[in-house]
């Protein structure tokens, strides 16, 4: 894994094309302390999450948990996510650069982050659906929130590929790129984020989340609470 910084924007890049940067336990241990660090940073305001080697992410490293006692430590209901940091709730920004197969575990990072910028020629989907292997890092938590219920279980019960029109036309990518593309789109997006003053706009992302199952006073009551905390000399 890799990880640079410029200008208040972090770029995370799992580094494994070997394997399609499939995550094994150190790489998801790297990840989540890259974003644990990210938070930490006061000197930065948005992060990028993308992979080499033309490939986004193939999911969780299925030989690497084969051999190894690796299965039991990663496998719990609490603490870091097996894949690293998709259990994570931060308060700033993450966005994901796809290029080539965000497939499994790799589709659930990219559901974590918050907005999604895909290559023309890129694929999304859950195949680990054909081989038997649970969605446990958040992927049936975040999809129906991201395109849907109904959307979301033909996704997760058939496990089929899903092209790049058709994750934009579902709202699962926000943005469609021609191939090679997806990094550089994002970095500008990112910038376009930081221009924004960050206070307010961190306060509008915290209760999208926070309020999503509130009853709807409540949630009203929680925006306003957040948002006005954030106004600063507005008020």
């Amino acid at each position: 894994m890799r990880r640079d910084a410029a200008d208040g924007v972090l770029v995370v890049t799992i580094d494994r094309p070997e394997v399609r940067n499939a995550v094994d336990r150190p790489t998801a241990d790297a990840l989540a302390g890259a974003f644990a660090d990210f938070e930490r940073d006061d000197a930065l305001d948005v992060a990028v999450l993308t992979g080499s080697g033309g490939t986004f992410c193939a999911g969780a490293d299925l030989k690497a948990i084969a051999a190894g006692s690796d299965r039991a430590n990663r496998l719990a209901p609490d603490g870091p996510s097996p894949i690293g940091p998709t259990r994570m709730q931060l308060s700033k920004p993450v966005l994901a650069a796809i290029e080539g197969y965000a497939v499994g575990g790799g589709l659930e990072l990219a559901l974590w982050c918050d907005l999604r910028v895909m290559a023309s020629d890129a694929t999304l989907g859950f195949f680990n659906r054909r081989f038997g292997v649970p969605l446990v890092d958040g992927g049936s938590v975040m999809l129906p929130r991201v395109v849907g219920l109904g959307r979301a279980l033909d996704l997760i019960l058939t496990g089929r590929a899903v092209d790049a029109d058709e994750a934009l036309r579902i709202g699962l990518a926000q943005r469609v790129v021609p191939p090679g593309q997806a990094l550089a789109a994002t970095l500008e997006l990112a910038r376009n984020l930081r221009r924004f003053p960050q206070e307010a706009l961190r306060a509008a992302r915290q209760t999208a989340y926070t309020t999503w199952s509130m009853p709807l006073d409540e949630a009203h009551a929680e925006e306003f609470r957040v948002g006005f905390a954030a106004a600063g000399d507005l008020t």
